[in-house]
């Protein structure tokens, strides 16, 4: 029994020499581990790129949807960046925009690469092939064990967790007594969402209004800039004009009660013209046709269009005579004539009365200088 065992052990420490000297690895650690992921006969080669590691190590699973799939070859260190390689069964079919996150097993578990495609899109039209890289913007890791006391230890030790219980008994004390102030708050503010969620397209609107006007407000921010470098000079300006301001203020106030003088003290005036006013607008208004009808008889008087026709041959046609029956009435005032007449006209016209010439009276008053 124990030459079988010795035997045995020499084979395989003769083939694990030979494995060694023929090249085919560099070093134990590239041996795959008992129990790994089957590559298959084409396996290929993908190069991803983390932030950080943690402490995956070679021969670490490479897994998709939580199925062995592949195992880690290489990691190494790229200027700031980690680089792993990974061999994948060539049968494992993944979009060209796969993601790559580094996970546990369990909660003290080992590490492992997970694969998986993009949330949106990455179909097999494309697909993830041998000498591909994922890049560190497709890569992460999950938050580890420690991290995470970390920071539950930051809340229980007189973190957030002491602070929540002071906002808690602030908000009663504040709250206590004032229930029904609440809900109708709460009733508010949920009339006021409603109105906003109704109002959605207007409130768009105004965004986009908003952002026009920054446009523009942009464009013109050269004339805006010389416009406040300006405007210091046109203060002192109106600093230095500020008595004469005031003087002219203080004008417009004298101005203003006298002109509401006067027009307090001409109210009746005006309202008296406007009341004598309103019986010619009045009669203006009762003389409405006939006066139409006067204004186009006027500008051609003597002869209007009812008279010469409503053509051109009939107007040739009508015979004007030498003559137009006018009778004009005329009457004479010599009162105020006669206050200025000098003192040799008024005793000519004396004489001439008492002589009953009223003809020559005429005659002399028409050439007298």
């Amino acid at each position: 029994m124990t030459r079988r065992m010795s035997i045995r052990h020499g084979v395989v420490a003769a083939v694990a020499a030979a494995t060694l000297t023929s090249g085919c690895v560099s070093s134990v650690g590239d041996l795959p581990l008992p129990g790994g992921a089957d590559l298959g006969d084409d396996p290929y080669t993908v190069e991803i790129e983390f932030a950080d590691v943690l402490d995956l190590v070679p021969q670490s699973a490479v897994k998709v949807n939580d199925v062995s799939v592949g195992r880690v070859t290489k990691v190494e260190l790229d200027g700031w960046k980690a680089k792993v390689t990974v061999k994948i069964n060539g049968d494992v079919e993944l979009p060209d925009q796969a993601v790559a996150s580094i996970r546990q097993t369990s909660i003290l578990g080992e590490k492992f690469v997970s694969l998986a495609a993009p949330e949106e899109g990455g179909g097999l039209e494309s697909r993830l092939g041998d000498g591909d890289v994922i890049p560190l913007s497709r890569t992460g890791q999950a938050p580890e064990i420690e991290a995470v006391l970390g920071s539950l230890s930051l809340v229980l030790n007189g973190g957030a967790l002491g602070k929540a219980q002071i906002i808690s008994r602030e908000l009663n004390a504040a709250l206590g007594g004032r229930e029904s102030d609440m809900r109708r708050l709460v009733r508010r503010l949920d009339e006021f969402l409603e109105v906003a969620d109704d109002s959605r397209e207007e409130i768009v609107e105004a965004i986009e209004q908003i952002d026009r006007l920054a446009v523009a407000t942009r464009e013109q921010q050269q004339a805006i800039d010389d416009a406040l470098d300006d405007l210091p000079a046109a203060l002192r300006t109106v600093n230095e004009q500020r008595a004469n301001l005031v003087k002219m203020l203080e004008a417009l106030t004298e101005l203003g009660a006298v002109g509401t003088d006067v027009i307090v003290k001409s109210q009746e005036a005006v309202t008296a013209d406007v009341k004598a006013l309103a019986p010619i607008l009045d009669r203006l208004g009762s003389a409405g046709d006939a006066l139409i009808t006067s204004l186009e008889v006027l500008p051609t008087f003597p002869f209007p269009d009812s008279l010469l026709g409503s053509s051109v041959k009939e107007a040739n046609a009508y015979q004007m005579g030498d003559y137009l029956n006018v009778s004009l009435d005329f009457e004479l005032d010599f009162s105020k004539t006669y206050a200025l007449m000098k003192p040799a006209e008024r005793r000519a016209l004396k004489e001439s009365l008492r002589s009953d010439d009223v003809d020559g009276v005429l005659a002399r008053s028409a050439v007298a200088p």
